[in-house]
């Protein structure tokens, strides 16, 4: 198969890209910069241009892009987290629907669509979106894609949790204050904190692009949904360090503003459409997701 990705030089990217090419799968990758390597093809998203002849022949389009979250979201930066994803989603899907034959279209979304805080309400793909920045960046990340939808494209949206890997920057700055023996739960503990390993992310995304029956959100979390307190006791049985320092909601919310929603508020989501699809996860559990992130 023929895929073309956007967002390639990312760390999900580079990943799914390794994966397929491993498999024998052609992959094409969109860069800003003058392309250095013969499957290399520029665009320039801001501006909203991409030759549709880059995309003949695809059968799948991935947008990755984005610029990453996990910092202090000034109002300066809050545009930038909004912009990157929704530009590139645009750009594509306008390329997409210049095609006689539209390939799948898979966007990549997140579980924070849902909300600041859902609580203890368990997460469907077919529960609302909440309240909040996020959600209103997955609002238009996903309205974006429409035009892709239109022109005939099976598009889907990949509601994402915390990936997990050793090489994972999420995973890197979650797992530092247990290596230096001074980690802890975040805000109260019972929020619920949707991840999923980096091997189950790589086969959901293959999962989704290969089943026609999924489009629309489709969620990519754990089967089972585990707190931060849990994932916290599991993270440090895992390093052998103890857990004995949480941090308060309040610190966090004062040191990274609107960002710390992202580590204090709950979302208990569950993939059903995978599930029901049949996909089976290889770590359903944060202990196994973990453990997995650790071996390398």
């Amino acid at each position: 198969m023929k895929y073309v990705l956007g967002g390639s030089s990312g760390f999900l990217g580079k990943a799914l890209s390794r994966d397929l090419v491993a498999d024998g799968h052609q992959v094409v990758r969109l860069v800003r910069r003058q392309p250095e390597r013969p499957d290399e093809v520029r665009w320039d998203p801001a501006a909203g241009e991409l030759d549709p002849a880059a995309l003949e022949g695809a059968d799948v389009v991935v947008n990755l892009a984005g610029a990453n979250i996990g910092r202090p979201w000034t109002p300066t930066y809050k545009n930038v987290i909004r912009e990157s994803r929704v530009s590139t989603t645009a750009t594509l899907a306008a390329a997409v629907a210049q095609l006689d034959r539209p390939p799948v279209f898979l966007v990549q979304s997140g579980i924070g669509g849902y909300g600041k805080d859902r609580g203890d309400e368990l997460l469907t793909e077919e529960s609302g979106l909440g309240e909040g920045f996020l959600s209103d960046v997955v609002r238009l990340w996903e309205g974006a894609a429409e035009p892709a939808r239109e022109a005939g494209s099976r598009v889907a949206a990949l509601r994402t949790g915390v990936v997990l890997d050793g090489a994972a920057p999420a995973f890197r700055l979650l797992s530092l204050p247990f290596r230096l023996g001074a980690g802890g739960h975040l805000g109260p503990g019972t929020q619920y904190f949707p991840v999923i390993s980096l091997k189950d992310w790589l086969r959901a995304v293959r999962f989704v692009a290969d089943h026609d029956e999924l489009s629309g959100p489709v969620n990519l979390d754990l089967p089972n949904p585990a707190t931060n307190a849990e994932f916290t006791k599991a993270l440090a049985s895992a390093l052998h360090r103890p857990a004995l320092i949480p941090v308060p909601s309040f610190v966090l919310t004062t040191v990274l503003g609107d960002f710390a929603w992202e580590l204090v508020g709950s979302n208990r989501a569950i993939p059903a459409k995978l599930q029901a699809a049949g996909f089976t996860f290889d770590h359903p559990t944060v202990e196994a997701a973990i453990a997995a992130a650790l071996e390398h």
